[in-house]
């Protein structure tokens, strides 16, 4: 009985960020479970690396000021949900997500490329000559020699992971909007939307789902709008067989990704991603879903 509750405690204690305050209990009692000895080995590690890094000038957040910040925030979660502070904007017709201008609004984004798996693509964020989002780089499908990788070839812009307290992830609720929108202009190559939401089977990989972005190119700016019915499920670039709609309430972040394959340079310029309440599209899901 001990043991499960040993184990149902690191569970909560690894899922919540409440594992520093556990694992600074005395090492005596590291001889009596697995579970305390798991924790007796996090301290001897941490208390190791700090006299390692007796020279390094970034030190570890002391476990009293690391409680104290995520409670101020945890308060403050708590009052937002009474006091209803989103009221206001429950009715809103549209909800500008991002706008961009400026290196400080590009903050929220990252970059990632197969150069994780060793390709050769390579791609930048960096401001344009009008002070937008510049989505730039080189794309190459040349497959690594590493016999394992069967494709490469990609590039892909996503928001970063947002975090409210005790290192627990915060989720974009959509449901009161039924398309995205963007505002870009871009090179003529075809680019996939991506959304990313909680995972389903694992909290370490977002479910993602996606739908086609083809630019006009040229000078002028391209208004798009893609409704939330019409992003399918995908897994590693492959279509599922089985669909669902995206889970709105859940939205963990939002993306774009280059994978024509087509070899060569491309370049995308972006002015804001919002989302909106289009009143005359009724359309749930646009494709057929199996039930076995």
């Amino acid at each position: 009985m001990s043991s499960c509750k040993s184990r149902l405690l690191l569970r909560c204690s690894v899922r919540y960020g409440l594992l520093p305050f556990i694992s600074s209990r005395p090492p005596l009692a590291c001889q009596r479970t697995g579970v305390s000895l798991l924790l007796c080995r996090h301290q001897q590690s941490d208390s190791s690396s700090n006299s390692s890094s007796s020279t390094d000038t970034s030190k570890k957040e002391p476990y009293s000021k690391f409680l104290t910040r995520n409670l101020k925030m945890w308060g403050g979660e708590i009052y937002d949900r009474l006091v209803c502070s989103n009221l206001d904007t429950m009715f809103d017709t549209t909800r500008s997500m991002w706008r961009f201008a400026g290196t400080d609004s590009f903050k929220d984004f990252q970059v990632l490329t197969d150069q994780d798996i060793g390709g050769q693509s390579w791609a930048k964020l960096e401001p344009s000559r009008n002070n937008k989002l510049l989505f730039h780089g080189n794309l190459c499908t040349t497959v690594p020699r590493d016999g394992e990788t069967a494709r490469s070839g990609y590039c892909s812009l996503k928001s970063k992971q947002q975090f409210v307290s005790f290192n627990r992830k915060k989720h974009m609720d959509l449901t009161p909007f039924n398309s995205l929108n963007l505002r870009l202009r871009g090179d003529g190559r075809a680019y996939m939307v991506n959304i990313m939401t909680e995972g389903y089977f694992t909290d370490y990989h977002d479910d993602i789902w996606s739908y086609f972005l083809f630019t006009r190119g040229g000078p002028y700016w391209q208004d798009v709008s893609i409704p939330f019915s019409k992003f399918f499920l995908s897994s590693r670039g492959r279509i599922q067989d089985r669909q669902a709609a995206v889970d709105l309430e859940l939205v963990n972040a939002i993306g774009l990704t280059m994978a024509d394959a087509i070899d060569g340079e491309f370049a995308l310029e972006i002015d804001s991603i919002a989302a909106s309440y289009d009143a005359t599209h009724t359309e749930e899901f646009a494709y057929e879903m199996y039930h076995k």
